[in-house]
C-alpha cells in the first residue's frame, strides 16, 4: 500500500470523526445550559481526570497520545461552556469599567523610577511622560512602594533586555504587588565605559554598574579583564564614580549619565550586541486600557499535574493568540511551585479574547489580569 492510499484512509477517518466532534460540542452546549440553570461550575476536575485515565487504560500503548486528543476536546468544550454561561463576571466588570483616558501620557503627573537623573529608566520616563514630574528612588521596590503609597500614580521599571534576558527582580515584584501594567516601551541601550577625567584606561581595575548592564557588556569586561562590581543603577554608579576619590575605577553607563556627572567617555558601544534594547513597563494601581491596546499581561499558577501548562497554552492557541513572553517565578512557599507571567498580543475588546480570559479567571488558581496596554 502506497502513501497516497494510506493518506486517503486517514482522510476518510477524519471525515467520520468531524460529525462526532461537532455532536460532542452540541451536547457540551446543552451541558452549559444545565450547569447555568443549576449554578454548577464549568470545570469538574475529578470527572476529567477519571475520563482521561480511562482513555489511557482502554487505548493501551497509544493511551497517552489519545488522552492528549481527548484533553484538547475537553478544553474546547469548556471554552464553549464558558462563552454560553458568561463566566468570570468580576473580570468582565473590571474590564468594562476600565478607564479610557486617551493619551494619559501627555498629562502632568508624577512618575517614579529607580536610580538618579541620567538613568535609562529616567530617559524612558521623560520619553513617555514629556510633561511629567520624574521622581527618583533608590531601588526597584521603592518604585512599587511609591505607587503603592500614592506618592506617584505611575512607576517605570525594566523587565527584560534583548541581551541579558529577564530582570528577575522586577518579575518577583510584579508577582508581589500585582499592580496593573498600563504601558510598555522598548529603549535602545548603548553602553559606554566612563571614568573621571584624567583617569587612564589602563589604570581601571573595577567597573561599576547595574548587574543587567554588566551582563549586557560581559564580553567587553572579559576581553579586557575588568572586574564588574554591582551597583543599584547605571546612573547612580556614574554618580558614585564621579564622587569617589579613587583613580582606578570606571563605570558602564549611558553617554547622558556621563555628561550629567562630568565623566569622560573612554569607549562607546561596549554592549555585546549592537541592537541592544531594554523593555520597560509602566505600572499603576489603576487599570487603564487605551483604545490602541495591543498587549495583554497575565499572572497565573497551575495545578502540579502532567500537561497542565501544555493545556493552558493550547487554550491561547485555540483563540488565535500569539504568546510573546512566558516567565516562571517560584511561589516561595517551600515547594517547587511556580507562578507564570505571560504576555500575549491582543485587545480585550475582542470578544473571543475576553471570553478566554474570563474562562481562565474562573478555572486557574491565583489568576490575575495585569492589563491590556500599548507597546511603544
Amino acid at each position: 500500500m502506497d502513501l497516497l492510499e494510506l493518506r486517503k484512509q486517514i482522510d476518510e477517518i477524519d471525515d467520520e470523526l468531524m460529525p462526532l466532534l461537532l455532536k460532542r460540542m452540541e451536547i457540551a452546549a446543552s451541558v452549559a445550559e444545565y450547569k447555568a440553570e443549576h449554578g454548577m461550575p464549568v470545570l469538574n476536575e475529578q470527572r476529567e481526570k477519571e475520563i482521561l485515565e480511562d482513555v489511557k487504560v482502554k487505548c493501551g500503548e497509544q493511551g497517552d497520545a489519545i488522552a492528549t486528543i481527548f484533553a484538547a476536546a475537553m478544553d474546547a468544550s469548556r471554552a464553549l461552556q464558558h462563552r454560553i454561561i458568561g463566566g468570570g463576571s468580576e473580570l468582565r466588570e473590571l474590564v468594562g469599567n476600565s478607564v479610557q483616558e486617551g493619551d494619559f501620557f501627555s498629562k502632568s503627573v508624577a512618575v517614579a523610577c529607580a536610580g538618579v537623573d541620567g538613568s535609562y529608566a529616567s530617559k524612558t520616563a521623560k520619553t513617555l511622560f514629556p510633561n511629567g514630574e520624574i521622581k527618583h528612588y533608590r531601588l526597584f521596590e521603592d518604585v512599587f512602594e511609591a505607587v503603592n503609597k500614592g506618592e506617584t500614580p505611575f512607576g517605570i521599571i525594566p523587565v527584560e533586555n534583548s541581551t541579558a534576558g529577564s530582570v528577575h527582580e522586577s518579575y518577583d515584584l510584579i508577582m508581589k504587588y500585582r499592580f496593573y501594567v498600563v504601558g510598555s516601551y522598548s529603549l535602545d541601550v548603548s553602553h559606554c565605559l566612563c571614568a573621571k577625567k584624567g583617569v587612564k584606561y589602563e589604570n581601571i581595575a573595577e567597573v561599576y554598574s547595574h548587574p543587567q548592564a554588566l551582563a549586557q557588556c560581559s564580553k567587553f569586561l572579559k576581553d579586557f579583564d575588568f572586574t564588574g562590581i554591582n551597583h543599584t543603577n547605571t546612573a547612580a554608579a556614574a554618580k558614585f564614580v564621579s564622587e569617589s576619590p579613587r583613580e582606578d575605577i570606571g563605570v558602564i553607563c549611558s553617554s547622558e549619565a556621563a555628561k550629567k556627572y562630568n565623566l569622560q567617555i573612554i569607549k562607546t558601544g561596549i554592549q555585546n550586541i549592537s541592537a541592544n534594547k531594554t523593555r520597560f513597563i509602566v505600572i499603576s494601581k489603576k487599570l487603564i486600557i487605551p483604545e490602541n491596546a495591543d498587549k495583554i499581561s497575565l499572572i497565573f499558577s497551575l495545578p502540579h499535574t502532567t500537561g497542565s501548562l501544555y493545556r493552558v497554552l493550547g487554550r491561547f492557541s485555540m483563540t488565535g493568540l500569539n504568546l510573546t513572553k512566558l516567565e516562571s517565578r517560584p511561589l516561595a512557599n517551600g515547594e517547587f511551585s511556580y507562578f507564570f507571567y505571560a504576555d500575549l498580543l491582543g485587545n480585550v475588546r475582542d470578544e473571543a479574547i475576553l471570553d478566554l480570559l474570563c474562562a481562565l479567571y474562573s478555572e486557574l488558581p491565583n489568576f490575575k489580569f495585569l492589563g491590556n496596554y500599548h507597546e511603544y
